[in-house]
């Protein structure tokens, strides 16, 4: 069982749970986070979920870091991991975190919960705003008349007023709204890597299936 394969039942998996809101859903392959991880699967809508995968080949090494990182960040969080992995992974994740166990070989994997995630409590709004561009983070202040002052400033200014002037709740609405508007994501800035994205509501049924191969 490859990393490959679980990416691949996972997006089905996903598919399929978002049947009904695939308008709204945002799909994010290897989403950077403030510069210290990417998650490999985010899932942007009402909420921002996270979805990280330990096949049967991984090591759990760098799962303590990548939890401490994506509990700045993310509204809820899944680990995908292999059976093999399971007790051991489990007892190294906080509690709100959901659990998916994937079961098969490369021919046919499956996925079922372990756990179901529950709402991150502890979402820190200064990582938060480093997932928009600078630009995106004044055309956000713009929009609430709070741009004066750091219009010409670098991005650590304008995210540390953002964090200053929203509620945090305000401010999830802002990011996820950004990240569902944004088109270009390969020409993101280097800190944020290059995430690949797929809009379920941009393609056909037979162009998914393709993908999804």
């Amino acid at each position: 069982m490859r990393d490959r394969d679980v990416r691949v039942a996972l997006r089905a998996h996903l598919l399929e749970e978002h049947a009904e809101q695939l308008d709204h859903t945002l799909l994010v392959d290897e989403l950077g986070l403030c510069g210290e991880a990417r998650v490999d699967v985010a899932v942007i809508n009402g909420s921002l979920t996270g979805y990280e995968l330990k096949s049967a080949r991984d090591k759990l090494d760098r799962l303590p870091n990548q939890v401490s990182t994506y509990g700045k960040v993310l509204d809820y969080a899944y680990l995908v991991v292999a059976q093999s992995h399971l007790d051991k992974a489990r007892a190294m994740l906080p509690p709100w975190w959901g659990i998916l166990v994937a079961q098969g070989d490369s021919d046919r994997i499956t996925l079922r919960y372990c756990r179901k995630a529950r709402k991150n409590p502890g979402v820190d709004a200064a990582s938060l705003v480093q997932l928009l561009w600078r630009d995106e983070a004044l055309a956000v202040l713009t929009r609430h008349g709070q741009d004066s002052g750091v219009r010409t400033k670098p991005r650590d200014i304008v995210w540390t007023r953002l964090v200053l002037v929203l509620e945090l709740d305000r401010l999830r609405d802002e990011v996820r709204g950004t990240l569902k508007a944004r088109r270009r994501w390969r020409e993101s800035p280097a800190r944020h890597g290059s995430a690949a994205t797929w809009r379920p509501s941009d393609t056909t049924p037979r162009f998914l299936a393709r993908r999804l191969r």
